[in-house]
Order: structure tokens, then sequence, then C-alpha cells
């Protein structure tokens, strides 16, 4: 029996660091996982780029493919992304998809990929009208968002601690998403 695709999504904010460690859980749960980032991610992460392909078996994607090029990821089916920062959670609830990573979820929303999300903000950023209409928005869409009590709780700027960062929910959320519901 194959295992189940997780894209697993990161944009740059600290817990992406965790990375590595977060890919072997999701693959102990069982999950092929493929690692697509933010282009800034993939610069943070530049060095362990070829370790992290290996160890996910897969290419980490981070940009669009060129016309006719094949797809190399096999179909997902869950997304969880996570740390999502303010540009991410923005861009994607508004569909500015100029980054790869934003438009392969905001094609997910359409194609009914079941999803989750964990931002990575600080409270300035929260702050921002346009932050509370953006996490609405994929609510609405059916992107289980997981934030605020059980999920991520911002800080004040320049204070978060990627040790506390909500992984594991995080890896629990999306598979509860993709979970066929129990007959009535």
């Amino acid at each position: 029996m194959t295992k189940p695709t997780l894209y697993l999504f990161g944009s740059a904010a600290p817990p992406v660091r965790d990375v590595a460690r977060v890919i072997e859980e999701a693959q102990a749960d069982g999950w092929d996982v493929c690692l697509g980032l933010t282009p800034t991610a993939a610069r943070w992460l530049g060095d362990s780029l070829d370790a992290l392909a290996a160890l996910t078996g897969h290419p980490v994607r981070w940009e669009y493919r060129m016309p006719g090029q094949p797809d190399v990821w096999p179909k997902a089916d869950a997304i969880l992304v996570a740390p999502a920062t303010f540009n991410t959670i923005n861009a994607w609830a508004l569909g500015i998809t100029d980054k790869w990573l934003v438009g392969v979820v905001a094609e997910g929303i359409g194609k009914r990929i079941p999803m989750a999300m964990v931002p990575c903000v600080n409270r300035a950023y929260v702050a921002h009208p346009q932050f509370q209409r953006s996490i609405d928005t994929l609510w609405e869409a059916g992107v289980r968002v997981l934030y605020g009590e059980g999920g991520f709780v911002p800080n004040e700027p320049g204070q978060g601690n990627p040790a506390i960062y909500p992984w594991r929910a995080a890896l629990d959320a999306v598979a509860d998403v993709r979970a066929p519901a129990p007959d009535a």
C-alpha cells in the first residue's frame, strides 16, 4: 500500500530551521513528505537542501517549473503550511501567486486538497487589519487554521521561541483534515 503524500510547505520564519526533524516525525506518522519552501526559506536552508531532498526522497521545491517540464512530485493527499509568515498568509488569502508555494496552496483550495496552516507572526503583524481578514478568508475556504489557543499564539516582536512552535499540533491537524469522516 502506498503512503499518503504530504506537501510540507514552510516560509522564512525561525521554526523552519527544525524542518528535518518535522519531516522525520511526519514520516513516522506514515506520510511520504515533499518539502516546498518560499524563496527566502530556501536561502535560509541553502546548505541543507540536498540533505533534505535525500531525507524526503524528493527534490525540494521553491519556484515554478518551466512550461513542459514534468511535475516531479506525486499528487498531494494533504498540505501543511507551517510556519506561515504574514506575507505568505496574506498572499494566499488574496490569491497573489507570484511565489510557487502560494500558487500551489491557492490552487489547492479549488482542488479541495485537505490543508492545514499554522502562522508564525508576532503581535505587531497581528495588529494589521489585513491579518485577521486573511485568517478568516482561509478558514472560510476550508483551511484548518491553528491560530490562538491550541495552535500558534503570537509573541511580542523579537521575543519568539522556535522551540515551542506547535509542530505536533500541526501534524495532527493535517492528519485530521485528511481523515475521512466517520460514518454516521
